[in-house]
């Protein structure tokens, strides 16, 4: 079966080609159009910087940065991760909060010392971190997964996808967060697939992103156990070393990740008197996702704001933040303990919020355009590379081709894809919620568009000229 991205070898001397003059050329064009891409993605998130402007409005999808905002003057004031009056969820004015994220509650904060109360300054450097970062990690992994003609596309899609592109200006975990994943997935695969690739500097590295993406979002810890199971996993070859290697590369990111960890845990216990491992929100979420006053159907946003609050018992409301917490996780698991069936029901509604790439009358022009303009573009193309790529899993003549070496690297973006969507289509779900997933099913798409390019006859089969195809005989190195 045909691999995207792979053709059949050709004999260099008899078809009159070297390989090396064949490469250099067409890494130069590569790399030119890479910069072109890079320049044109961080316009584009510049301008959403910009159009978002230096005040913190509420704007559709982005509600939370006003939280972030005043965290961040609270911070700055000496009076710590609080908020000067009742808050969103049920956080009481003045008392401890450990609902948001630390990490990015500090970058705020940083920014504003340094710059003043200007929050377009902390959208412009945010911009420039993802119109950078952004395409050149997806350009990374696509390389890895299916060569550098995909990587390429992949890293022009995702400079163009209408979300990301929103998101980079919002004063929220979102952006920071993509990255945080994206460079997850990418030192991961390169810890397996480079022979003498400084696996140890990478494992230190793994284990920074890993600590970024946990504190930006701490809903990633469920993951990680995943991530370092497959590091452990010795299965279709790689240069992942032998046991004692993968073992110490495993250690060495779960220690960094855990003293990224640690110093939060013992600022909650001492603002809580009770252990919190980081964020206090997993409770709300289960709670109100699980609320009867669903039924059987999610809805996504209440009509009012108010009603969050309304639904929790007002004995309740007196309670300091992590023991609210401790009684809603519980409730919420009660509801799911007490109505399975309607639990069941109520999940399988959520697929539709957490996929929806269609425009609603609940949504407003902003939000709908977004949605349209990313994922409803490219939906097909997704659905087209991931089944494509599935093919390397199942085919036996793989590794005969060089293949076996990208299987594993698939099977971890199928673990982080299914994963992170079930855990959301089990607890609370919005589309925002599946940009991380977005950002790596740009790759798939990519790699969907080069088999569709590669389908067509004749001249048109090359559309690029060449100058992002695969070298002939080799592949060529990232």
């Amino acid at each position: 079966m045909p691999v995207p991205d792979m053709p059949p070898a050709v004999d260099v001397p008899r078809a009159g080609l070297d390989a090396r003059s064949w490469t250099r050329p067409a890494a130069r064009a590569r790399a030119r159009i890479l910069a072109a891409i890079v320049i044109a993605s961080v316009a584009l998130r510049l301008g959403s910087a910009f159009f978002q402007g230096d005040a913190v409005e509420i704007l559709p999808g982005v509600h939370d940065q006003l939280s972030y905002d005043q965290l961040a003057c609270r911070v700055i004031d000496g009076r710590g991760f609080s908020f000067p009056v009742n808050w969103w969820p049920a956080t009481q004015a003045g008392q401890p909060s450990a609902h948001w994220s630390f990490l990015y509650t500090l970058y705020l904060a940083l920014v504003y010392e340094v710059f003043g109360h200007h929050p377009v300054a902390a959208r412009i450097i945010q911009a420039l971190a993802a119109g950078l970062l952004q395409p050149w990690l997806t350009w990374r992994i696509g390389g890895r997964l299916f060569g550098p003609r995909t990587g390429v596309i992949a890293a022009a899609l995702a400079s163009a996808y209408s979300y990301f592109i929103f998101y980079a200006g919002a004063l929220m975990t979102e952006t920071f967060f993509i990255l945080s994943v994206l460079a997850v997935l990418e030192l991961a695969i390169g810890i397996r697939q480079d022979a003498g690739g400084r696996p140890r500097l990478r494992s230190i590295l793994l284990g920074l992103a890993l600590g970024c993406a946990v504190l930006l979002r701490q809903v990633f810890l469920v993951f990680v156990p995943v991530l370092l199971g497959w590091l452990l996993w010795r299965r279709y070859g790689g240069a992942a070393g032998g046991t004692r290697q993968r073992l110490i590369n495993v250690l060495i990111a779960a220690s960094i990740l855990l003293g990224m960890i640690l110093p939060w845990t013992v600022r909650n216990y001492a603002a809580f008197g009770r252990f919190v491992l980081l964020n206090t929100n997993a409770g709300y979420a289960m709670f109100w996702s699980n609320h009867p006053i669903h039924g059987a159907s999610f809805i996504p946003i209440f009509s009012r704001p108010e009603a969050y609050r309304d639904l929790i018992p007002p004995a309740w409301l007196a309670l300091n933040e992590a023991d609210l917490d401790r009684k809603l996780l519980q409730q919420g698991l009660q509801y799911v303990w007490e109505e399975p069936g309607r639990y069941l029901l109520l999940s399988l509604s959520r697929v539709r919020e957490y996929f929806k790439f269609w425009p609603s009358a609940q949504s407003g022009l902003a939000s709908n355009l977004s949605r349209v303009f990313s994922i409803g573009l490219l939906l097909p193309f997704m659905l087209i590379g991931v089944g494509r790529s599935a093919l390397l899993l199942r085919d036996r003549g793989a590794p005969s081709r060089g293949c076996g070496n990208r299987r594993m690297p698939l099977v971890l973006m199928y673990l982080f894809m299914g994963l992170y969507s079930l855990i959301h289509v089990l607890s609370w779900t919005l589309p925002r919620y599946r940009l991380p997933v977005d950002a790596v099913l740009v790759v798939f798409a990519a790699a969907g568009i080069v088999w569709l390019l590669d389908l067509l006859p004749g001249p048109f089969r090359r559309l690029d000229g060449g100058a992002l195809s695969t070298p002939p005989t080799t592949t060529e190195t990232l």
